[in-house]
C-alpha cells in the first residue's frame, strides 16, 4: 500500500527542527495540523516516534531508525526533483523538429547555428520530410511547414517571410520551345512534376493574377518525390518546373534558368514552427522559439522635404 509521503516529510522535519513550531514554519502550515499528521503516522504505524516535553521534541529508538531509513531517501528526491527544475531553467535537453528539406536548409541551420554553439547542452534534431507528419505521434517537438497547412490546433509561428511558386526553364530548354505566356501555355510543354508523399498526388500548378484562378494542367516524362532531383532535371534542360521561387534565386540570377508566367505567380503564407497547444515549453524549446520567429524588415522611411 502506498503511504503518504507527506506525513513523512513532516515527520522528518520534526526530527530535525526537534520543535513543532519550528518545523510548522519550515512546512508553512499550522503547528495544530502538523501534530495532527504526525500523530496520524504513529497510530498508522502503532509506534511511538517522539517523546515530548514542554521544552523539547526527540526521536524515540523507533523515531530514530525511522529517520535514518527515509531521510536520505527524502533528501534523495529533494535532489531529484530540484535537478529537473534546474533543467527547466537551464537551457539543455533534446530538441526534435521535422520540416522540408528547404526549410531546414534556408531558415532551420542558418539561424540555430549560433545558438548551438552558444548552449551546447541543446541537442539539435532536424528530421527532413516533405509529409505531413503528425508531430505527437512521432514524438517531436515541432515542425515547420508552409503556414496554409498547418492544423488549427497547433500553436503556430512564423519563422519567415511569405513565398511564392515560379515556373522556370534552362535556356537551352527555351532555345527548342517558346516561353508560355499564360498558364495555358503550358499543356505544350514537358512539364516535371513532383509528387507529393502525404496525399500521392502530384503538386498541383496553381496560379493567381488579380480574381482570376488556374489551376494548370500539366503533363511531363518525369516525376519526382525530393525537390533536387526536379532541379538537376530543370537545369539539364530536360524540361519545365513549379518551384519554390527562393530556391532557384541562384540559378536564376545566374543566368541558368528563366522564370515565366511571373505576373501569374502570387504569394501565400510562409514557412511557420508549429506545435502541439498543451506542450509546455522547456527553456532550450523557448530559445529555439525565439531564435527562429521571423521579423519582418523595416521599412525605408522617406523623407518629406
Amino acid at each position: 500500500m502506498r503511504e503518504n509521503l507527506n506525513d513523512l516529510t513532516a515527520f522528518v522535519m520534526v526530527a530535525r527542527e526537534g520543535s513543532f513550531t519550528r518545523a510548522a514554519a519550515q512546512l508553512g502550515v499550522s503547528q495544530s495540523a502538523l501534530s495532527q499528521t504526525v500523530r496520524g503516522l504513529e497510530e498508522r504505524l502503532g509506534l511511538r516516534l517522539f517523546t515530548r516535553t514542554t521544552r523539547s521534541v526527540a526521536p524515540t529508538d523507533a523515531g530514530e531508525r525511522l529517520l535514518a531509513a527515509v531521510g536520505p531517501r527524502l533528501e534523495g528526491i529533494e535532489a531529484d526533483l530540484a535537478s529537473l527544475k534546474e533543467l527547466r531553467d537551464k537551457p539543455a535537453g533534446n530538441i526534435r523538429i521535422t520540416a522540408s528539406e528547404h526549410a531546414a536548409n534556408s531558415i532551420l541551420m542558418p539561424r540555430l547555428m549560433n545558438l548551438l554553439r552558444e548552449y551546447p547542452d541543446i541537442k539539435f534534431e532536424i528530421s527532413t520530410d516533405y509529409r505531413m507528419v503528425d508531430i505527437v505521434e512521432q514524438r517531436f517537438d515541432a515542425g515547420v511547414r508552409l503556414g496554409e497547412y498547418i492544423a488549427k490546433d497547433m500553436i503556430a509561428v512564423r519563422i519567415g517571410p511569405d513565398l511564392r511558386m515560379t515556373v522556370v526553364g534552362s535556356p537551352a530548354y527555351f532555345a527548342r520551345h517558346p516561353k508560355p505566356t499564360k498558364p495555358q501555355d503550358l499543356t505544350a510543354h514537358n512539364c516535371i512534376n513532383i509528387r507529393l508523399p502525404t496525399l500521392g498526388g502530384l503538386l498541383p500548378w496553381e496560379f493567381k493574377k488579380g480574381t482570376r484562378e488556374v489551376n494548370a494542367k500539366v503533363d511531363g516524362t518525369l516525376v519526382f518525390n525530393g525537390v533536387q532531383q526536379v532541379l538537376t532535371a530543370v537545369l539539364d534542360g530536360m524540361g519545365l518546373a513549379y518551384v519554390l521561387e527562393e530556391a532557384v534565386q541562384q540559378q536564376v540570377a545566374q543566368g541558368l534558368l528563366i522564370p515565366v508566367l511571373e505576373d501569374w505567380c502570387h504569394y501565400f503564407p510562409g514557412y511557420h514552427l508549429y506545435y502541439p497547444s498543451r506542450r509546455q515549453p522547456s527553456t532550450a524549446f523557448s530559445l529555439i522559439v525565439d531564435a527562429l520567429r521571423y521579423q519582418a524588415p523595416l521599412r525605408p522611411v522617406t523623407k518629406r522635404i
